[in-house]
């Protein structure tokens, strides 16, 4: 079992396969994608060999992500290959939904099994003013679809700033109690290029969770391939509610993820200082030099991230791996 020296297992790998993204999130791309590296991305030889490594350490969940995963052509062959190795139980999807009614079927005919959706406001305008794109009705037209194809398991994320979308609580809670999704409100991260807009924008999660509490909403026992997220149900809703709070005491306690980026460089965490390359370990089928590898990165991770101290490592925005 793949493990660190304060005793924490890591069942669940975040693999981001590009970090091109089409949206200008305010708060991550607000200037667009910028490239300043190579475009060497992962291969799928690559990722099938990432996958059987990490499988064969404990992983049992692989989630895909960015940028925008759905920018690769070859994404259902990506998800197809991590849901082909013995051992992953899981293949989740992060996406900004902007062709989820055209590339859904092909998702699900690969194998995959969970999908997040990034949706940060339900008004087309106020989405239209986060993200660039004026796509939030063919986003929830594409959920619809996922509905009515028998496909459930889907989380939306919402990142909640103090301006644009902390408003709109209400109309997120309607949303909700009459939609069987598991919404996520995720504080907003400090990173290497936003402290203006965080110091301006972000909101505590702490609030949201004291109002859940107040009002009948009950925790969520999380499960050991669970993301970092809270948890909540409450009886009269169809829905569940999620809340990330990377600021909170004790976040790091119960980490259980690492990430490797579209580069093939593995991050100890989402604000370490730097990638550690795996590169060179997966040109050729050999597994067992891969793990041996990855092991002896794992004595570099530290006991937290540190963002409460105002370390942002080398993450400049969240594109970079996905969040």
């Amino acid at each position: 079992m793949l493990e660190d020296k304060f005793g924490r297992k890591f069942y669940y790998l975040r693999l981001s396969i590009t970090d091109v993204c089409n949206f200008r999130c305010n708060y991550c791309l607000p200037n667009g994608y910028e490239c300043d590296h190579d475009r060497d991305f992962l291969t799928v030889p690559e990722i099938k060999r990432i996958a059987k490594a990490f499988a064969e350490m404990g992983t049992e969940k692989i989630r895909i992500t960015g940028g925008e995963p759905a920018l690769r052509k070859d994404l259902p062959e990506i998800i197809r290959t991590c849901k082909q190795t013995p051992g992953i139980k899981t293949v989740a999807l992060t996406s900004n939904g902007f062709k989820l009614r055209e590339h859904l079927p092909q998702w699900l005919d690969a194998g995959l099994d969970a999908l997040n959706i990034s949706i940060d406001s339900l008004d087309p305008r106020q989405f239209n003013a986060i993200t660039g794109k004026d796509k939030l009705d063919e986003i929830l037209a594409g959920i619809d679809m996922a509905f009515a194809r028998g496909f459930n398991n889907i989380k939306v994320n919402t990142v909640l700033m103090r301006e644009y979308n902390l408003h709109e609580m209400q109309s997120f809670l309607d949303w909700v109690k009459v939609t069987p999704i598991s919404l996520r409100f995720i504080e907003l991260m400090q990173t290497g290029d936003n402290k203006e807009f965080y110091d301006k924008q972000h909101v505590s999660g702490q609030s949201i969770k004291d109002q859940l509490l107040k009002t009948g909403w009950l925790p969520i026992h999380r499960g050991k391939t669970a993301g970092p997220a809270q948890e909540f149900a409450h009886p009269d809703y169809k829905g569940t509610i999620g809340l990330i709070m990377p600021y909170s005491k004790d976040f790091c306690n119960t980490c259980n993820r690492l990430r490797v980026s579209s580069l093939g460089k593995l991050h100890l965490c989402l604000f370490s200082e730097q990638g550690l390359s795996l590169k060179d370990h997966l040109q050729t089928d050999d597994t067992e030099a891969l793990k041996l590898h990855i092991k002896s990165l794992m004595f570099d991770k530290k006991a937290t991230h540190f963002l409460q101290d105002g370390f942002t490592g080398g993450t400049k925005h969240l594109s970079m791996l996905g969040g």
